[in-house]
């Protein structure tokens, strides 16, 4: 089984945008040294918690100063763009990194409605019913292969052309996104994190119903989960309380700082939001729930989503991962 991560940027409270981006390039760094096959980074719009708001740009960073971990997107919320723009992007990382780049797309905005307004030509946010022809016309521009009825077909191309075109994935936390992902005949990045479906069935119907593609002839799957890993239980739970408080808060503001989250004594009222539990604990215990996921997806990767409050002991999350389960 491969393992990969994640990469959201969080920010820490007490620190800036800028800080929580330069993290994401020193936890890239030091994951490829762990072992990791890819690294995503993810988009997000309107949040203050989050800095990663242009996946592209963070990419080329990340790319540029690693050499052998795959580096891509998950991902490119598509509603917001136009494919032709998109292609192009991912085609001039590919140019400089050949071999190396992933393009991962999905259909949600990655922000609130407001933002989704703010970032729409014209305010006038897409149809989400238009999301299978924008995928066709996107993966036609990155292969110069469009379909029959594009009119730009034999008349637009993307452009450079790189040795090697990015690998594109569709994400899913629904059933929905997956079955676009077995018609296109492409492999499946499922968010388990932020689904509340049953995730192993839908990637059960993904294989099922998959129509092999020139390019992927078999059915792929990655499930992406959250995980924290530390040398004990007890750490783990700590390091995990300041994530749940910035759940229980909505996710709005910095991640909380363990002052900040000593100082937060729970309402009458406080209830967690409804989301999957994090997978965590010691390095035993978290690999051993790491596999039993894998195997319940049948998952030929897992990507594993950090987030702390302390970057330390969010890359040494990721190190204790890889150390029970990379040879």
């Amino acid at each position: 089984m491969r393992l990969s991560v994640l990469d959201q940027s969080p920010v820490p409270s007490g620190s800036s945008g800028g800080d929580a981006l330069r993290n994401s390039v020193d936890l890239a760094r030091r994951c490829e040294g762990f072992g990791y096959h890819r690294y995503w980074v993810a988009e997000h719009h309107n949040t203050g918690g989050l800095a990663g708001s242009a996946p592209e740009i963070l990419i080329a960073h990340i790319a540029e100063a690693t050499s052998r971990i795959r580096v891509g997107s998950g991902g490119v919320m598509m509603p917001h763009y136009a494919p032709y723009k998109v292609a192009e992007s991912f085609r001039v990382l590919a140019s400089l990194h050949p071999g190396r780049i992933d393009l991962g797309v999905g259909r949600a905005p990655g922000s609130d409605q407001i933002a989704m307004i703010a970032l729409a030509a014209d305010h006038q946010p897409i149809s989400i019913e238009k999301y299978p022809a924008m995928i066709a016309e996107l993966d036609g521009f990155l292969h110069d292969d469009l379909p029959a009825t594009s009119p730009f077909r034999g008349r637009v191309t993307a452009t450079p052309a790189p040795p090697e075109a990015p690998q594109l994935w569709l994400l899913a936390s629904s059933p929905d996104s997956a079955s676009y992902a077995a018609h296109f005949g492409l492999p499946l990045a499922f968010a388990d994190f932020i689904s509340q479906s049953d995730g192993a069935a839908i990637a059960d119907r993904y294989r099922a119903h998959y129509q092999p593609s020139e390019r992927h002839p078999e059915p792929e799957i990655l499930v992406a989960a959250s995980v924290i890993c530390a040398d004990t239980h007890e750490e783990a739970e700590a390091l995990a309380a300041g994530v749940k408080l910035w759940r229980q808060r909505g996710l709005q503001g910095p991640i909380p700082s363990p002052q900040e989250v000593r100082d937060a004594a729970p309402g009458p009222l406080a209830v967690q939001p409804s989301r999957k539990p994090m997978i965590q604990g010691n390095p035993t215990t978290v690999a051993t729930n790491v596999r039993a996921m894998a195997d319940r997806y049948g998952a030929d990767e897992f990507m594993a989503v950090t987030i702390t409050w302390d970057h330390d002991a969010r890359a040494r999350s990721y190190e204790l991962l890889a150390d029970q389960l990379l040879d």
